[in-house]
């Protein structure tokens, strides 16, 4: 009777730890709205080891940020400057649409709880990833150094005490953007075009400058992955794909005029409209 309890006693064990095994996460939606990321804060990205520092005054770098950022003052009260300004948004639950007509259906907490919370935590990833670098290099934004009016004025207190490079918006635009090519490949081009011109946004906004954008795409590819390492990211990954194969049959109606951001859309053509080549994308830089 002994020897039989220990034989099912470690049976129980093992199948405990098999169980454990393939269910390794929790479902982080829980039915709540989360407040932390994926990433702990002393495992993030070193942002001011990885990233170039941005250009200084009397540079040829600098003198291209200037060019690019009088160039795109053409755009001014057009509907791609009515696009950027609504791109400023960065609150939840309204910054998750930004990529609804792109992914083709409404991305809310009631109607793909998976991908608003998937969304919802690696902006909170970008935020903390970015912090840091903001404040040690604090570098003036466009509308400071040229003195001209930003596409949303409220914003202008606060940008003036919060670094421009690297551009956070763009950063947690191109995560998002990488993200969700993966839940819906088959809507990668306007996914990745859409997460491109979110970036482009700051540069019509006035906000950023060119290089600070660029520095946010590197920056936004080297969190995407890092967090594929994390388990919970992985997970909650899976589930989203799972929930937008159910979704996109459903043909919800979208809560945005996708038309009106098409034809918004239609208007980038200048020079940083498009990805760049991997010869102009910023330099990586290890420091010794």
């Amino acid at each position: 009777m002994k020897n039989l309890a220990r034989i099912i006693s470690v049976i129980v064990v093992i199948a405990f730890i098999q169980g454990c095994a393939n269910i390794p996460i929790n479902d982080s939606t829980g039915g709540k709205i989360q407040t932390e990321g994926y990433l702990a804060k002393n495992n993030l990205l070193d942002a001011i080891n990885l990233l170039t520092p941005p250009p200084k005054t009397e540079t040829a770098a600098f003198r291209a940020d200037e060019e690019a950022e009088k160039m795109i003052r053409a755009l001014r009260n057009t509907p791609r400057w009515k696009l950027a300004t609504q791109d400023v948004n960065l609150t939840f639950p309204q910054a998750t649409e930004h990529f609804s007509c792109a992914l083709n259906i409404p991305i809310t907490a009631a109607t793909t709880p998976h991908i608003y919370n998937l969304m919802l935590r690696t902006r909170i990833d970008v935020k903390n990833s970015i912090e840091q670098i903001k404040e040690h290099y604090q570098r003036p934004r466009p509308f400071m150094v040229k003195n001209i009016e930003s596409c949303f004025p409220p914003d202008e207190p606060k940008l003036r005490k919060n670094g421009s490079f690297p551009s956070g918006h763009t950063a947690t635009g191109w995560v998002w953007a990488l993200i969700l090519t993966e839940i819906a490949p088959e809507r990668a081009d306007l996914i990745l075009r859409r997460g491109h011109a979110f970036g482009y946004s700051r540069l019509i906004c006035a906000v950023h400058w060119v290089s600070d954008i660029e520095a946010g795409f590197t920056l936004g590819a080297g969190i995407t992955a890092r967090l594929h390492a994390e388990p919970q990211f992985r997970y909650d990954l899976d589930n989203a794909r799972a929930e937008f194969a159910a979704i996109r049959e459903q043909q919800l109606p979208l809560t945005r005029d996708c038309t009106a951001e098409a034809n918004a859309l239609a208007t980038d053509a200048f020079p940083w409209s498009e990805p760049r080549m991997a010869s102009n994308t910023p330099r990586l830089r290890l420091r010794n």
